[in-house]
């Protein structure tokens, strides 16, 4: 039984993740060197996976080493790699809205795989937060991309894949070695991705070490340790909703860092993308057990969430 509280704590601790994840535009324009995007996330993840791996000291076993490249491949390499390109070919506005259906498609895989009914407010919140994000982000003169977008819902159906699969596959293990193993895994898989297709990275700076510091330490092993502790404990698509905290960050950072401007429409947009987390997290909350009032009563059963 979880009660209203403990629900609660679980996913304030898990939006602490996507809240963090929203300093990385931030960051790596700040700090480290540009056009090197691929040899950046093959640094976020990897050393961050392979300190987590000599914490915990434990490696996977049979059917789990498949599975931990599969999600690492889904959460992490693919996952950025389709990223990057949507970055690239599309305006920030745009690849932003475009990553936002991420929700929705979380709430389908979820009734595919686990069996999760598809719930109406669920569907609402989803499509009030990808309007408060395109307000929030989306310019007028913003251009569309075919590739570009492709390679944004590419990433967007490659999150929600890896976000139901991480609920769906359960170890017998920690978080903090699932974390690792995830990590570790994506990492591996970018290594020859980013050694083929960029050149070498220059002698880095103190900035940049700063900055891929921060991105593998806070913005990978912490933001993820807490995302998939999260996972375990709340449903995919209420977890999947608090991702609409990234952009608000992102956008309360570039105001307060580096000077931009926010408009009434944006404000209309940070509104919207607060009323879909909420109106997200009400409709999935487990109601609190009813307690018995006279002797010999019998507690009526939780609800647990959809």
């Amino acid at each position: 039984m979880k009660t209203n509280a403990r629900y609660a704590t679980d996913v304030l601790m898990t939006a602490v993740a996507p809240a963090i994840w929203g300093s990385t535009y931030f960051v790596t324009t700040s700090f480290l060197p540009q056009d090197y995007p691929l040899t950046v996330a093959m640094l976020r993840a990897l050393p961050a996976g392979l300190l987590l791996l000599l914490i915990v000291r434990t490696l996977p076993t049979g059917i789990w080493w498949g599975r931990a490249f599969i999600l690492g491949a889904l959460n992490f390499s693919f996952f950025w790699a389709m990223l990057f390109v949507s970055a690239y070919r599309l305006p920030g506005g745009v690849a932003a809205t475009v990553g936002a259906v991420q929700p929705l498609i979380v709430i389908a895989l979820s009734r595919l795989f686990l069996g999760k009914p598809i719930r109406f407010f669920a569907v609402i919140a989803g499509l009030i937060g990808m309007g408060g994000v395109a307000l929030l982000v989306l310019s007028p003169k913003a251009a569309l991309d075919p590739v570009g977008v492709a390679a944004g819902l590419a990433g967007a159906v490659s999150m929600a894949f890896g976000t139901v699969l991480t609920r769906h596959w359960q170890p017998p293990v920690s978080s903090l070695t699932f974390t690792s193993w995830q990590l570790t895994a994506g990492g591996i898989l970018l290594v020859p991705v980013a050694f083929f297709l960029e050149p070498a990275l220059p002698v880095p700076t103190a900035a940049n070490i700063f900055g891929i510091a921060y991105l593998g330490l806070i913005g990978a092993a912490f933001t993820y340790l807490l995302w998939f502790r999260g996972l375990s404990r709340i449903e995919p698509s209420a977890a999947a909703s608090l991702g609409f905290l990234s952009p608000v960050v992102a956008t309360l950072l570039g105001w307060l860092a580096l000077g931009q401007s926010l408009t009434p429409t944006q404000l209309v947009g940070f509104a919207m993308v607060l009323v879909s987390v909420w109106l997200s997290q009400r409709s999935l909350m487990p109601k609190a057990a009813v307690t018995p009032t006279r002797p010999g009563a019998s507690p009526a059963p939780a609800n647990h969430p959809a």
